[in-house]
């Protein structure tokens, strides 16, 4: 399968990390469903890489790991990263995690090569980037998916799925770039405002829209 040709919209030189084939970004906000969409079209069959997977590929890379063994030891257990641990010295030094983000989006595109060769020569892939619009990396895509569910709806389901009282949900929300402006940013939209099986729906209309053999 290939994408067609009119949402081919880059050359190579302009695609994130030079690449030679078309690159989709897909993302959302929290409790949006862009996990649900991912495992969706992986199922179907499609390629497609996640930038929270490839980040903790980086977390187990040698010069990772001897960095914080040198500079933070206290979030090892042995080659183990306490993610946890690791979220409160963020939290505490932003310094700290300026320095650990440099050291692992460094490493990224690497990563992302090897993980994209291990799909055998795609004809595009699909790249799950939950910080797309907040790192400004729309411009290297030929094409932005936005999964979309209404704030209420976000709101809704953090409460449902991680025990949040409505303050804290709406206080999430509220230290991320909202649904609302992303979508005004992005190419297309999946909605997600119902169930799955209308999630099903929604993306495989998508993929006769944007897809041919």
């Amino acid at each position: 399968m290939k994408l067609k040709n009119k949402f081919i919209t880059k050359t190579p030189a302009d695609r994130l990390y030079q690449l030679p084939i078309p690159v989709i970004a897909l993302t959302g906000g929290i409790a949006t469903g862009k996990s649900s969409v991912s495992r969706l079209l992986l199922d179907a069959g499609y390629p497609l890489l996640d930038a929270d997977k490839l980040v903790k590929i980086v977390y187990q890379k040698e010069k990772t790991l001897e960095y914080l063994k040198t500079h933070h030891p206290e979030v090892l257990i042995g080659k183990d990263v306490q993610f946890r641990l690791l979220r409160e010295l963020f939290f505490k030094d932003q310094s700290i995690k300026s320095n650990i983000e440099n050291l692992i989006y460094s490493q990224l595109p690497q990563v992302f090569h090897e993980e994209l060769h291990k799909l055998s020569n795609p004809a595009f892939v699909i790249y799950d980037i939950p910080l797309l619009f907040e790192r400004s990396l729309q411009s290297k895509f030929d094409l932005s998916l936005l999964v979309y569910a209404t704030p209420e709806i976000q709101i809704e389901r953090l409460m449902k799925r991680d025990n949040h009282t409505e303050t804290e949900a709406r206080n999430i929300i509220a230290h991320q770039i909202s649904i609302e402006e992303k979508k005004k940013k992005a190419d297309l939209i999946i909605s997600n405002v119902s169930d799955l099986s209308h999630l099903e729906i929604e993306v495989k209309g998508l993929c006769l829209q944007l897809f041919e053999n």
